[in-house]
């Protein structure tokens, strides 16, 4: 039988005895009592099974028509091992095991085995359930609880609580993006502001803003940590940036400026297995004015998404490789010797590589980092991020049908064309020019839209802080 239990969608029921994130141990943190968001709800489709995998265990994430709620399984039939994302969810409204039929209801429990003999009852046998987690929806996103099921109720969902007490006059754009590298590597980059102008510059960053970064920690404890940019990003033009670390994947950085109002970085790191994760980055606004409001709200998300991998991978390529040196160099408990950090730029970093060394045991025991990728797939956009976006997978359909309708048209022009020159005619010498200007017309489109769908697919291997001045 399921040896857990799962949540609804509201929130989980809270008891009295409130629970830590990582367990109750002051000294060490448990990376399976957390929560963990796996989907923006938007981009999950209720018609079928989604896998993801969280901590190493393959789930199958699936809509429960009957209770209406996302459900979260074990990836696996009990029966012979099959993984049930590859089924289908029946007209019953039961996940359904595409080996033998086997059907399972939302609490994982077996509702029927197809092979039996007429009276049978093997289906309420424990060994016949599904392992099923707890889940929950928070701020647009699934959230599944990989550790003790009892534990889950009592436990924190790592949101972010300024968009819970002020939820009026928010805009926010949102993506995600599976990423070659650690959980922990993610939240080390996105805490340090220090390295946008270089990293991101001619992205989000200008190496014309690289100033002296004074940060400072405030309060800190194994729950994470809270700090201060005093002068702020922009050598002091934004305001002061305060960052929250929420362990083990959740910051964010806030922001409030005259120019731009108040703006929020947030980033979750969702560890996959070692050397991967997911990205979930939400990107709230807050502006004095309402045309700017506007404005973000009319560009199609697809559109925004593609900008926003760009930013990522400014990063991905050495990240993928700055771990496997640290690796090398005997890991976070080494990072002191292995890292020379001078300046209170690194003062983020510092105090989340402490809070590793203190607080938390390796999430992934024993494994190590497979070897290194080739660029071309550390850059890989389709199978990271394209297919698992309801937005890009959308748009990116409708573009191919577009560029086909385009070449079909232009095609069928081009055909008329030499049948019209042979009509001596004043009035055909104009039709003439004009399909001719349609079939160039339709050539450069044809080729704009393919250069468009390549950004679906593929990011750039020069990244473009790398381009020449003029380029």
């Amino acid at each position: 039988m399921s040896n857990s239990i799962i949540q609804s969608n509201a929130s989980p029921t809270i008891t009295t005895e409130l629970l830590p994130a990582g367990g109750l141990d002051p000294d060490r943190f448990d990376w399976q009592e957390v929560w963990y968001p796996v989907h923006y709800v938007e981009d999950l489709d209720k018609t079928q099974p989604t896998r993801f995998t969280l901590l190493e265990k393959d789930l199958v994430l699936w809509w429960d028509n009957n209770a209406h709620i996302w459900r979260a399984f074990l990836d696996q039939c009990p029966h012979r091992l099959a993984p049930l994302s590859e089924g289908r969810i029946n007209e019953d409204g039961l996940l359904e095991c595409p080996y033998h039929g086997w059907t399972f209801s939302g609490t994982g429990k077996c509702d029927r085995i197809p092979q039996q003999v007429a009276g049978g009852k093997a289906e309420i046998s424990q060994r016949a359930c599904v392992t099923s987690f707890p889940t929950t929806v928070k701020q647009g996103m699934l959230f599944v609880y990989p550790g003790t099921a009892e534990n889950a109720s009592k436990t924190q969902v790592p949101i972010v609580d300024i968009l819970e007490e002020e939820s009026a006059g928010w805009v926010c754009l949102n993506t995600f993006r599976d990423i070659p590298y650690d959980a922990l590597t993610l939240m080390e980059n996105v805490l340090d502001s220090s390295h946008i102008p270089y990293t991101h510059h001619r992205t989000v960053g200008n190496r014309a803003n690289v100033a002296p970064v004074e940060l400072e920690v405030v309060e800190s404890g194994k729950w994470g940590f809270k700090g201060i940019w005093e002068e702020g990003p922009r050598k002091g033009t934004l305001g002061k940036q305060y960052t929250t670390f929420i362990a083990p994947g959740l910051m964010w950085h806030d922001l409030t400026s005259k120019q731009f109002g108040r703006t929020l970085t947030v980033v979750y790191a969702t560890p996959i297995r070692k050397g991967e994760c997911r990205l979930f980055a939400i990107f709230p606004f807050k502006f004095a004015a309402k045309l700017p409001g506007i404005f973000l709200k009319l560009t199609p998300r697809w559109y925004s998404h593609i900008g926003q991998n760009r930013v990522l991978e400014d990063d991905q390529i050495f990240l993928h490789h700055q771990e496997r040196y640290l690796a090398a160099r005997g890991g976070s408990e080494n990072f002191t010797k292995a890292f020379y950090l001078p300046t209170k730029a690194d003062l983020f970093v510092f105090q989340l590589r402490s809070w590793v060394n203190q607080y938390s045991i390796d999430p992934f025991p024993g494994k190590s980092f497979s070897p290194p990728l080739p660029k071309e797939e550390l850059l890989d956009r389709y199978h990271s991020h394209t297919k698992k976006c309801a937005s890009c997978r959308g748009a990116l359909a409708n573009l191919q049908k577009l560029r086909m309708g385009v070449a079909g048209l232009t095609v069928l022009v081009w055909g008329l064309l030499p049948l019209l020159m042979f009509v001596d005619d004043q009035q055909n010498i104009f039709t003439v020019g004009f399909l001719s200007l349609v079939v160039v017309g339709g050539a450069g489109i044809w080729f704009g839209l393919g250069r468009l769908e390549k950004r679906f697919y593929q990011g750039r291997l020069i990244p473009p802080r790398n381009l020449p001045d003029n380029g």
